[in-house]
C-alpha cells in the first residue's frame, strides 16, 4: 500500500470479505419462493427499485452465500449500453432477505471497512469513468470485467470513523435528495388532479372547483359541463399555423430564441411570431407543448397560435397540454401533426375571465415545483462536488464539520 497524506491506496478486491456471482435458479412463484433482484432494479443513483421483483427457485445450498440483506453492495455485471456503462452498483439499505441473479455480482464488505462509504466509493469511481476500460462487448452484450477491475488500485480513507463520518455527510445529503424528490412528485400529482378539475369543472366566483352535487351543469355534445361554459372548437379558440424552415446554418446570432418540437434549439435576429404565444410539436416531438413569454421563431416542426381569439394564452396552453394532442399524429411512416386534425377538435371552455384565474392557480403551481427542482438541482451539484472532495482527501470530513458546528 502507498501511503499519500492521511488516505492510502488499496485494490478494490481488499475491500471485500468475499464476491460471488448470483444465482437466477428456476421458474417460481412470489407466494412462496426467493425475491431475485436483476440490473433492471439498479438504479443510477446507487439505489435498488423493489418494484419488479422476480422470484425464483434458488436451493438452499447457493442461496446462503448469496443472501442480499443489509449493508450488502451488488455490481452489475452484464447489460451495458454505449450511454450507460456495465459496473454500476446499487446498496442494500435494509435486510432484503432475497438474493440476485447471475448477472449480477453480490458483495459483502470486509470488518474492516464501513460498507456504505465502500458504496459511495464505488459508486464515485463508477461516475468519473474508471469501469470504462473494463467493458467487454460481445454478440451485442456489453459486459463488465469485474475480476480485472478489482485489481485496480484506488485512493481511499484508511480510518474506518473517519468513512463512517464521510457516508454520513453523504447519506444525509441523499436523504435531502430523496425527500426534494419525493415533495416534487406529490406536487406534481396534486397538479394532474387539479389541471383535470379545473379545465373540466371550472372554479367559481369564491374560488371554489365546481361540482354537480353543488353547482349547475348541463348537457352538451361532449357531455356535462358547467353552465356557464360552452363548447367550441379549437379552430375557433386557438388558430394553429405551420411553422417556418430555417436550417441551422442559416441562424444569425440575435435574441430571438427558435422553437421547434424540441424545444430551444438556437437563437436568431429576425422572430416570426409575438408573445405570448403557444407552440406545438409537429414533427419529432410530436405533441409537446411550449409557453412562450418572448417573441420567437417557430421552426418548420412545429405548430404556432396566430389567434387566441380573446382567450388567455396561458390556458390554452394549460388546456393543449391536457389534451394530449401528440394523440392525433399520424401513423404514417414520418408521423406529423397536422392542425387540420386538430381544430375540428370540440373542447368545453370558460369565460377569458375565468380562464385568468385558472391560468393563475395553475401557474402558481409551476413556479412552486419549478422552485422545487431547483434546490434539487443545487443539492445535486452539492453532492457531486461531496463526493469529489471528501472521497479523494481534497477536504477532510473532521474539518468540513468543524466548519459547520463554527457557522453555526
Amino acid at each position: 500500500m502507498t501511503k499519500i497524506d492521511s488516505f492510502i491506496t488499496a485494490k478494490i478486491r481488499d475491500f471485500f470479505e468475499y464476491t460471488i456471482a448470483g444465482e437466477w435458479g428456476s421458474e417460481g412463484n412470489s407466494e412462496i419462493d426467493t425475491p431475485v433482484l436483476r440490473s433492471t432494479n439498479f438504479t443510477n443513483k446507487g439505489k435498488i427499485d423493489y418494484s419488479d421483483l422476480a422470484y425464483r427457485k434458488i436451493d438452499s445450498s447457493y442461496l446462503s452465500r448469496r443472501l442480499v440483506n443489509k449493508e450488502t453492495i451488488l455490481i452489475e455485471k452484464s447489460g451495458g449500453s454505449p450511454s450507460q456503462p456495465a459496473g454500476r452498483v446499487v446498496y442494500c439499505e435494509e435486510d432484503f432477505i432475497g438474493s440476485a441473479s447471475n448477472f449480477i455480482e453480490i458483495a459483502k464488505i470486509n470488518n474492516l471497512y464501513c460498507a456504505k462509504y465502500i458504496f459511495f466509493l464505488l459508486h464515485y469511481l463508477y461516475q468519473t469513468g474508471l469501469v470504462l476500460k473494463y467493458q467487454q462487448q460481445t454478440t451485442g452484450i456489453i459486459n463488465f470485467k469485474l475480476e480485472q477491475y478489482k485489481e485496480e488500485e484506488v485512493l481511499f480513507a484508511s480510518d474506518k470513523k473517519e468513512q463512517e463520518k464521510i457516508a454520513e455527510v453523504l447519506s444525509t445529503i441523499d436523504l435531502a435528495i430523496a425527500q426534494t424528490e419525493a415533495i416534487i412528485a406529490k406536487q406534481q400529482r396534486i397538479k394532474t388532479g387539479l389541471i383535470q378539475d379545473l379545465l373540466t369543472k371550472g372554479i367559481d366566483e369564491n374560488g371554489n372547483i365546481r361540482s354537480e352535487a353543488t353547482h349547475e351543469f348541463k348537457d352538451s355534445a361532449i357531455g356535462r359541463i358547467p353552465v356557464e361554459w360552452n363548447v367550441e372548437t379549437i379552430g375557433k379558440i386557438a388558430s394553429l399555423q405551420r411553422g417556418h424552415d430555417i436550417r441551422e446554418v442559416e441562424f444569425i446570432a440575435g435574441e430571438y430564441p427558435v422553437i421547434a418540437s424540441s424545444g430551444v434549439i438556437g437563437f436568431h435576429n429576425i422572430s416570426t411570431s409575438d408573445s405570448p404565444n403557444v407552440v406545438v410539436g409537429r414533427k419529432g416531438s410530436i405533441g409537446n407543448v411550449y409557453y412562450l413569454d418572448v417573441d420567437f421563431w417557430a421552426h418548420d416542426t412545429s405548430l404556432y397560435v396566430t389567434n387566441f381569439f380573446g382567450n388567455n394564452e396561458k390556458y390554452i396552453y394549460y388546456l393543449f397540454s391536457y389534451l394530449e394532442l401528440e394523440r392525433f399524429g399520424t401513423k404514417s411512416g414520418s408521423p406529423s401533426l397536422n392542425r387540420n386534425d386538430i381544430h375540428p377538435l370540440k373542447i368545453s371552455l370558460p369565460k377569458p375571465s375565468e380562464q385568468k384565474i385558472i391560468s393563475k392557480i395553475l401557474t402558481q403551481f409551476d413556479d412552486s415545483i419549478s422552485n422545487l427542482k431547483s434546490g434539487l438541482d443545487k443539492l445535486q451539484h452539492q453532492k457531486t462536488g461531496l463526493m469529489q472532495d471528501l472521497l479523494t482527501g481534497k477536504v477532510r470530513v473532521t474539518n468540513l464539520l468543524n466548519q459547520k458546528a463554527a457557522a453555526n
